[in-house]
């Protein structure tokens, strides 16, 4: 608490605006390739009807707030019909809105307005699996019109001992025990890797895969642009010849046999059909933008894979697949990761992805994970962002950490009672009733106790708030130097000390920027960086510098703890 207050005090000190050189798009950069991307939570962004609960007219009613900050494209969390088992992640209709958030007609106005606003909007799309209350599960399970094998079904196995039947395999949930549920009707077991009531689509079935392709269609037709895929990894497993399914090797991770970590998931995780699937809804979207015109359609992919495996998402040379399959590396950091741990997360990704295809994102949080303020430390929440908006590629912001919200202590109701209930807490509009979230008399959870202190509307209000250097970072993203790194030379990242990071932004024009973030606790001296003299033009709240000052690197630069700045040196 101590440390947040600091953190506003400092912002407090300076009102400085930061100023930047605007450019026009290099023109071999599709948008998504820089583009600052955010991710909507709609049960929390905002209610428009006094319901406690966020919705489609709400998040209509705070678009320019995204224009404002300088998001490029929102995606949002499950909207679609669902008995809201996993919030939304159980679908029961995929082409419906679930009543919760509004109307279908409620999200065609939410398009009307992001087109005005020159927004993109992104959906969350859930092919693994669907509801179990859902037509085609039910369909499926009294084995009508087609439906027989649109979900895996097994007999399962007779132990020879005992005589009892038993799952087909070993494979446990990611929510732990048994992927396999035995369905008294059907009288065989089906097959899901998440919750009982989240059956496994069978895409092994060319009927599935067409009624995915419907839902893609239904959606670009009212003007999407594009898809976020939940749970990529999970979409297919393998099966034997003999229509068995193999057991799968413990891991050594977990000496509980019904945790998900307890086994090695070779058979059940990165299956090669997997690749090949997301080759054929890139196609799709190919296809659709020659029949439609407009820009590009974009597909990100959920996947915590391996880097290598994700390089196989993105394409192999002759086909194309998502073009963003989203990097985690650093949600891994700690609240005591060095510089050099981060240029080692960095590396990770680039000597890959980059390498190999010229493309990056970067990801910091999102509704399964707690909020930087919470697992690295309020004082670290702006060099994250620092980070991922000066390195090259897109940015993903999860609604909430341009601010510097934190994780929420929550307490089981009728409505949730889920261990990820604290990063998902309502947005913090104003310092007024329920953050200016909702006038219900309480909401779906509780807001945090310092939403007064962090909010949009005093963040507004204050030069250093994380809120105004997470918009001139969105600035920076828009300059010549930034938009220049598919040019030779175009960027450059290092830790100068352990606790140092430094990155370079330039292009052909001679412009460069230089981004120094101090991890670490101590303050640090640095020399031999430059000849030149720079210009500070972005300062976070640990630094006793302003805006407007400049600096001679052929000498020494000290760097405060915690202290994030952008330099620009212009020939």
């Amino acid at each position: 608490m101590l440390t947040r207050l600091l953190l506003v005090l400092a912002a407090l000190l300076f009102v400085a605006t930061p100023h930047f050189t605007v450019a026009a798009a290099v023109d071999d950069v599709d948008w998504w390739e820089n583009a600052a991307l955010y991710q909507i939570y709609p049960r929390s962004f905002q209610d428009s009807n006094g319901d406690g609960v966020g919705d489609l007219q709400g998040i209509t009613q705070r678009l320019a707030y995204l224009k404002e900050i300088g998001i490029t494209a929102t995606w949002l969390s499950p909207i679609f019909s669902s008995p809201m088992s996993d919030f939304g992640y159980d679908i029961s209709n995929f082409t419906e809105v679930d009543s919760i958030f509004g109307t279908l007609d409620d999200f065609k106005a939410l398009m009307v307005q992001a087109k005005s606003l020159g927004l993109k909007i992104i959906l969350d799309f859930v092919p693994n699996h669907s509801s179990d209350e859902c037509e085609w599960f039910q369909k499926s399970v009294n084995r009508q019109d087609g439906y027989d094998e649109f979900y895996v079904w097994h007999d399962g196995k007779v132990n020879a001992e005992t005589g009892e039947r038993e799952p087909p395999s070993n494979w446990v949930s990611v929510f732990g025990g048994s992927q396999w549920t035995w369905h008294e009707t059907r009288q065989q077991y089906f097959l899901h890797q998440f919750q009982v009531k989240q059956p496994d689509l069978n895409f092994s079935n060319p009927m599935v895969r067409e009624h995915m392709l419907d839902v893609l269609g239904f959606w670009l037709d009212l003007g999407v642009d594009g898809f976020r895929i939940d749970a990529v990894p999970h979409i297919y497993e393998h099966r034997n010849a003999d229509g068995s399914y193999p057991d799968e090797p413990v891991s050594g991770w977990s000496s509980d046999p019904d945790s998900y970590d307890y086994h090695d998931h070779i058979y059940t995780k990165d299956q090669p059909d997997t690749v090949e699937l997301m080759y054929e809804w890139r196609d799709y979207l190919l296809k659709y933008e020659a029949e439609h015109g407009g820009e590009t359609r974009v597909l990100l992919a959920e996947a915590y894979s391996a880097v290598e495996t994700l390089s196989a998402y993105f394409g192999n040379g002759t086909r194309l697949g998502t073009q963003l399959p989203m990097n985690f590396q650093l949600m891994y950091l700690s609240g005591y990761s060095t510089a050099r741990d981060v240029v080692g997360n960095i590396d990770y990704w680039m000597n890959t992805m980059w390498a190999n295809h010229q493309t990056a994102n970067w990801v910091v949080g999102n509704h399964d994970t707690e909020r930087v303020s919470t697992r690295m430390g309020a004082h670290k929440v702006d060099l994250l962002n620092v980070i991922v908006n000066s390195l090259p590629g897109a940015s993903v912001t999860y609604y909430g950490e341009e601010i510097g919200m934190a994780n929420v202590e929550t307490e089981c109701t009728e409505i949730s009672c889920d261990n990820r209930d604290g990063e998902r807490t309502p947005m913090q509009w104003a310092p007024t009733k329920n953050g200016d979230f909702s006038t219900a008399e309480s909401t779906w959870l509780p807001l945090s106790t310092d939403f007064e202190r962090y909010n949009v509307r005093t963040e507004r209000g204050v030069a250093r708030s994380s809120l105004q250097v997470f918009k001139g970072l969105q600035q920076l993203k828009s300059s010549s130097a930034f938009l220049a790194f598919k040019q030779e030379g175009g960027f450059s990242y290092e830790a100068v000390t352990e606790q140092v990071l430094q990155i370079i932004r330039t292009n052909l024009r001679n412009e460069e920027y230089r981004i120094l973030v101090n991890m670490g606790n101590k303050i640090e001296k640095i020399t031999g960086l430059s000849n030149k003299v720079y210009e500070y033009i972005l300062v976070t709240a640990y630094s006793v510098h302003r805006p407007g000052e400049t600096i001679d690197l052929s000498e020494s630069i000290i760097l405060m703890p915690y202290e994030a700045i952008v330099l620009r040196w212009l020939a």
